[in-house]
C-alpha cells in the first residue's frame, strides 16, 4: 500500500484542524489546543512581510495571514514542539517556519540579542494562586506560570528584539497594571491596546497589546472587540478575523 506522507505526520490521538486560510494544524485535545486568543493575536499583530518573527505560540496562524518573511516558533515542551514541527511539514512550510524546542527564559542565549523584528506571545495567564492548575502538565504549563513568568517572557522578548522592534501579546485584563509596569521596565513602550469582550454588556476577558522597543510614550486604545452577538453567534468583527465573511 502506498504511504500518504501527510497521514504519516499525524499520530494516534491527534486531529488535523483546518485554519480556514489554506493551512492546517495538528493538535492533540488531550494535551493542549490553541484557542480564540491565539487567533485574535494573529489578527491584531501588524507585521511587515519582510520581518523576522519569533513566535511563542502558533506561527502557522501568522503565516496564514501572510505576515513575516521568516518565522521561528519557540516551544519548551518537546511533545508540543514535535507536533508543531509536524504541522509545519504537513503544510510544506519548512522553508518559511522553524520550530525550536527551548526555554523562553533562554531565548536570547538561543537566538542572540537583537535577532528579530517582531516577537509575538500568548503566555500563561495565571499565576500560582489564580484558578486551579490543570492536572495534565502540558495544559498547566500553557495556562499557568509553571515554567515561566510574565517577566521572563517580556525580558527575553526585549533582549531578542531589534531597536524599534515590536512585541505583540494577548493576556488577561486583570493583570493590565502589572503588564504595563513590566513592559516599561524592559524598555517596551505600550503603543496599542484592544480590549476583548465576550458580550457587549460583559466585562472584558482578554486584552491585546502592542509595544515598541525604545518607543515614545504614547498609546492608542482601539475600539472594543465584541465576540458574540448572542450565544453561539459571532459578531461580524470576529467572523472577519476568522476569514469567514
Amino acid at each position: 500500500m502506498e504511504r500518504n506522507p501527510q497521514t504519516d505526520l499525524v499520530h494516534p490521538g491527534e486531529r488535523v484542524d483546518d485554519l480556514q486560510n489554506g493551512f492546517y494544524v495538528i493538535q492533540n485535545p488531550e494535551k493542549f489546543c490553541f484557542g480564540m486568543d491565539a487567533v485574535l493575536l494573529s489578527g491584531f499583530a501588524k507585521i511587515r512581510k519582510n520581518a523576522r518573527v519569533l513566535d511563542m505560540g502558533i506561527p502557522i496562524l501568522l503565516k496564514g495571514r501572510g505576515k513575516g518573511e521568516h518565522l521561528t516558533g519557540l516551544e519548551i515542551q518537546e511533545e508540543c514542539a514535535d507536533m508543531a514541527a509536524r504541522s509545519v511539514a504537513y503544510n510544506s512550510l519548512e522553508s518559511a517556519i522553524d520550530i525550536v524546542c527551548g526555554d523562553i527564559k533562554e531565548a536570547a542565549g538561543i537566538f542572540g540579542a537583537a535577532s528579530f523584528d517582531v516577537v509575538t506571545s500568548n503566555p500563561p495567564y495565571m499565576i500560582g494562586e489564580h484558578g486551579l492548575r490543570n492536572p495534565y502538565m502540558a495544559k498547566a504549563i500553557a495556562r499557568h506560570e509553571v515554567l515561566c513568568t510574565l517577566e521572563d517572557v517580556v525580558s527575553q522578548a526585549s533582549r531578542v528584539l531589534k531597536d524599534r522592534g515590536h512585541f505583540f501579546m494577548v493576556h488577561r485584563p486583570f493583570r493590565l497594571a502589572e503588564i504595563f509596569q513590566v513592559l516599561m521596565k524592559y524598555k517596551l513602550e505600550p503603543k496599542r491596546m484592544q480590549l476583548v469582550y465576550p458580550y457587549i454588556d460583559r466585562e472584558p476577558n482578554m486584552v491585546l497589546i502592542e509595544a515598541c522597543k525604545g518607543g515614545n510614550s504614547r498609546i492608542t486604545v482601539e475600539r472594543p472587540l465584541i465576540v458574540y452577538e448572542k450565544p453561539g453567534e459571532y459578531t461580524k468583527a470576529i467572523l472577519e478575523i476568522y476569514g469567514m465573511v
